[in-house]
């Protein structure tokens, strides 16, 4: 340990394998992804904050579910892009732990915000006499702050302030898209196999109990709406598939990720775990804002007025 120097600049390798040759290839996708991902999410974002139809508690939560996406995808996807366009794969090792905490903050703020749907849905349809004044837009933006402000930055700053304390010596290379408590881990010299075992389990505890809850929640929702005979149901059903399809996009396939990579009997492939990475990030903050525009009438008709007024803003052609 003495004849090592600690390092302070650690290095993405991206997706371990590919040529160079498909850097361009790699590089383009990517910077799609992230304009895809900016135009949906911030379209989402504008239409509920400047529709005034749309200030109601269940927008709101779709608001800062695509704030929460847009975040996650600035912090990872610039530098990705960065490395396969112009090969600029070096980040300061604080910028790395800056990224890792802002990964797994934004990734704690969707789960405690899926909850948060499933608790506004379970209210609207299983008390909907007592639905404004159980929820309301006041407690919704109250709720959201402690998302934000207390709850998933306390899931991660104690293990990030503890992981920054670690000696990385000889091996620099981040074997991922972007920087993470596993990848990061795993260039220590040093044990901290405990470590791994208390953010693990502390990952695996907020998700798993913020599923139990939603299931739990959409299960009595579909148990009332199978016993009700009212008109309303069909549309409440419509909705619960909206949400449970985006719950399903964010949850199934980073819980499968989960259990594989921490688990010695299923070990796969590094270029696979790093495929599987990049799916269950940045594929459902695609996906979500496209099935709430598809999916949710009153997101979708404002969005039609913003562009006809747009398009009859434009002044004529003259021939």
């Amino acid at each position: 340990m003495s004849n090592r120097t600690p390092i302070s600049e650690v290095t993405l390798v991206g997706f371990p394998g590919t040529p160079e040759y498909l850097d361009s290839s790699i590089s383009a996708i990517m910077f799609l992804v992230y304009i895809i991902s900016l135009v949906a999410n911030g379209s989402v974002i504008l239409l509920v904050i400047f529709s005034v139809h749309l200030h109601q508690p269940m927008y709101l939560i779709i608001a800062n579910l695509s704030a929460s996406d847009l975040l996650f995808d600035t912090v990872t996807l610039p530098k990705i892009i960065g490395k396969y366009w112009f090969g600029a794969a070096q980040m300061p090792f604080r910028a790395c732990l800056f990224q890792m905490f802002c990964v797994h903050c934004f990734g704690t703020v969707d789960s405690f915000l899926l909850l948060l749907m499933a608790v506004d849905r379970y209210v609207a349809i299983c008390h909907p006499l007592r639905y404004a004044a159980i929820i309301d837009i006041r407690k919704i933006v109250l709720a959201c702050g402690l998302c934000w402000v207390v709850l998933a930055p306390s899931t991660i700053i104690v293990i990030t302030a503890r992981i920054s304390q670690i000696v990385l010596c000889d091996r620099d290379k981040i074997n991922t898209l972007f920087c993470t408590h596993t990848a990061i881990s795993a260039l220590s010299c040093t044990d901290v196999s405990s470590l791994r075992v208390v953010a693990f389990t502390s990952a695996l505890v907020v998700l798993l109990a913020c599923l139990a809850l939603i299931i739990i929640s959409y299960i009595l929702i579909i148990r009332e709406i199978s016993s009700t005979h009212s008109e309303n149901w069909g549309k409440a059903f419509y909705t619960c598939t909206t949400h449970l399809l985006v719950i399903s996009l964010y949850y199934v396939p980073r819980i499968f990720v989960y259990i594989v990579t921490n688990t010695p009997l299923l070990k796969i492939q590094s270029e696979i775990n790093v495929l599987l990475l990049c799916l269950y990030s940045f594929v459902p903050h695609l996906a979500s804002p496209i099935i709430y525009f598809l999916r949710t009438k009153e997101i979708t008709e404002t969005l039609r007025n913003v562009l006809r007024k747009k398009v009859r803003s434009f002044p004529p052609l003259n021939y």
